[in-house]
């Protein structure tokens, strides 16, 4: 049984936003550390994250994280958190204000991008400032993409 719980939780986390790269261009990366309830970061060492339609909104200068789903922890009890919940997002005070004032342009916003297990053990969300592709960017992705593949199959 325990054997079972220990392959469950990885102690390396890795969890991507692929559409993220698809859908906006990025500006500028920053990392910043989350505050968590009790079970959420066993159910993030489990990998039942889910972040495509997540987004950073700011509050009273503060960084807020909206629409991230965080599973409930499969052993929990009725103390468990619920999947989609706001959550504060620590970053120097330095960098919120850079965020912030790059935020006020149009069309620019912070999406989180990723989701990590620090080499301490603390999660961590990479954000990143981003812009939105036109539909015409996103074709041009397509194509750089359908091009690397070709030259990766034909061997050069």
């Amino acid at each position: 049984m325990a054997k079972q719980e220990k392959d469950r939780i990885k102690k390396h986390v890795n969890i991507v936003n692929r559409k993220a790269s698809f859908e906006f261009q990025f500006i500028d990366k920053y990392t910043a550390g989350v505050m968590l309830k009790g079970t959420e970061i066993k159910s993030i060492r489990e990998g039942k994250v889910n972040m495509q339609d997540g987004y950073c909104v700011f509050t009273n200068g503060e960084l807020w994280l909206h629409n991230v789903h965080i599973s409930t922890y499969t052993e929990g009890t009725h103390f468990n958190h619920e999947p989609v919940r706001t959550r504060k997002l620590l970053l120097k005070k330095s960098e919120l204000s850079k965020l912030e004032s790059k935020t006020q342009e149009q069309g620019v916003t912070i999406i989180p991008t990723r989701i990590f297990i620090s080499d301490r053990g603390f999660a961590k969300v990479e954000i990143a400032l981003a812009k939105g592709k036109k539909l015409y960017d996103k074709r041009q992705d397509i194509k750089e993409k359908d091009i690397k593949r070709e030259m990766d199959r034909s061997g050069f």
